[in-house]
């Protein structure tokens, strides 16, 4: 049985790579998570029950941490997703993303070396250090038609990306120079249930059922790669346990929409599952805003290597994702989304060591 350490455990990606190891495999996880705004102890409720679940409320940048808990747990794999990672965020403040996306890898990384260089030969052969970051490091794609490859050159347009390939250089680099068994996989944008409510897709659906404005940067014809995250976490357990050290999987849906697209699609599924008490579209609540500087037009990734590599295959399709998601934040608009909206999650943390 595999010993996971994921950083980064309570948030939106993170916390369903954990519900799907514990689901779905005899492995153990232990979570740390520094427990953030994004950080939600209710995102882990469904399996935080499991003896093979463990948390740990730890910031990656605390070293003599890690040390104890890297002793402790004995871990066989470190799935690191612990960032800062909303592009907004980062423009207004980037000093957190350099701390935590640059520094905090850093620190895991020698932690995870020291301990790396304490284990066994058959240790050694299973141990992986995998690092999960985002297309966005890849700049922007002039040609609709092209993908990002895993060999595409980097060229981050934000501080959020500029933090993400950094981590990625350092990853690069302790496995060239350490020998440290290091992976990285690169995602596109994700979509589904406890996505943290600054993004896109759950902005949306919450704002229109609240009678809200929808607000579409520029002309909202930016492109991204949309991919469910229930596939998404089950990529990751494949790239961390059948990945070779020191390659580079991409992770995408091969789904390409407009953002326009995007935010009509939930307003078409929400006129069909919640109508509005007047009758109309929630399309009359589209508003565009001024674009943020510095707005990449088109992302998009091409998975072929995970797939053909590593057997990977997407289980959802845009249609049948986003209608789960609308369907599950409907569900959930009062209780974890309320919770999240009015602060109350953050309550929850008193009890758990905050």
């Amino acid at each position: 049985m595999n010993r996971f350490i994921i950083t980064g455990g309570a948030g939106f990606i993170g916390s369903a790579a954990v519900r799907y190891i514990i689901r779905n495999t005899a492995d153990s996880v232990c979570v740390l998570d520094k427990l953030t705004y994004a950080g939600n102890l209710a995102n882990l409720n469904e399996v935080s029950d499991s003896s093979r679940f463990a948390f740990e409320k730890t910031d990656i940048c605390d070293r003599d941490a890690l040390d104890r808990i890297f002793a402790q747990f004995r871990p066989t794999h470190i799935m690191h997703l612990a960032a800062e990672s909303h592009v907004d965020r980062s423009i207004d403040s980037p000093a957190d993303f350099i701390r935590t996306n640059i520094n905090g890898t850093y620190t895991l990384l020698e932690a995870a070396r020291k301990y790396y260089n304490s284990l066994d030969d058959e240790a050694k052969k299973v141990f992986r250090f995998h690092h999960v970051s985002t297309d966005e490091v890849y700049g922007d794609l002039k040609d609709r038609q092209d993908f990002f490859h895993e060999n595409s050159p980097y060229a981050p347009g934000s501080p959020y990306s500029a933090a993400k390939a950094s981590a990625d250089h350092l990853v690069r680099a302790w496995y060239k120079t350490f020998s440290l068994p290091t992976l990285i996989t690169v995602c596109s944008n994700n979509y589904g249930p406890y996505q943290f409510p600054e993004k896109l897709i759950p902005l949306t659906i919450l704002h229109a059922i609240s009678g809200m404005e929808l607000p579409i940067y520029g002309d909202g014809r930016q492109i991204r790669d949309w991919l469910y995250v229930n596939d998404h976490a089950e990529a990751l357990y494949l790239a961390a346990t059948g990945g070779i050290a020191g390659e580079t999987y991409n992770i995408g849906g091969h789904c390409e929409k407009k953002n326009i697209e995007i935010v009509q699609t939930i307003c078409s599924l929400l006129d069909e599952l919640a109508p509005r008490q007047d009758g109309k579209s929630y399309t009359e609540q589209i508003v565009y805003v001024k674009d943020r500087p510095g707005h990449d037009r088109h992302y998009a990734v091409d998975p072929s290597k995970i797939i053909r590599e590593l057997g990977w295959q997407m289980h959802e399709t845009f249609e049948s994702g986003i209608r789960k998601t609308v369907l599950w934040y409907l569900e959930k608009r009062s209780s974890w989304c309320a919770d999240v909206l009015d602060g109350s999650y953050k309550m929850e943390r008193l009890g758990k060591g905050d």
